[in-house]
């Protein structure tokens, strides 16, 4: 059974810093590429960033750019999102996602690129 199980998210004060991890059951995450995404209540998922299979490439939302940083373990089967200067505007469940790719270098931005999802974490940012 294929699982990505999301953990790290809590209650932070603006400025803040948390690092979310997903963590992959039964199958490995070499050759997925990975991505992050968000829902706030009331609003759409939103793709927050992404790694390529290999690692050699990332996406980051213009939202998120210079203060999220995505990164990869591919021994511990695991996917990081550092995220630092945490807003309120940040606040949301998070959910990362994978999809098998073929081509090493290349990374998907789309929710419906998806295949694979965690069940979310929730990150709340407020004072």
């Amino acid at each position: 059974q294929l699982q990505l199980v999301e953990s790290g998210g809590g209650l932070v004060q603006p400025g803040g810093s948390l690092r979310l991890s997903c963590a992959a059951s039964g199958f490995t995450l070499d050759n997925y590429a990975i991505g992050w995404f968000r829902q706030a209540p009331g609003k759409e998922r939103e793709g927050v960033s992404s790694i390529s299979s290999n690692g050699d490439s990332t996406y980051y939302a213009q939202s998120v750019k210079g203060r999220f940083t995505i990164s990869r373990d591919n021994a511990k089967n695991t996917v990081y999102l550092q995220m630092n200067s945490l807003k309120p505007e940040d606040t949301a469940a998070y959910y990362c996602a994978a999809v098998r790719s073929y081509f090493g270098s290349y990374y998907y931005t789309r929710v419906g690129d998806y295949g694979y999802w965690g069940q979310g974490t929730q990150v709340t940012v407020s004072s």
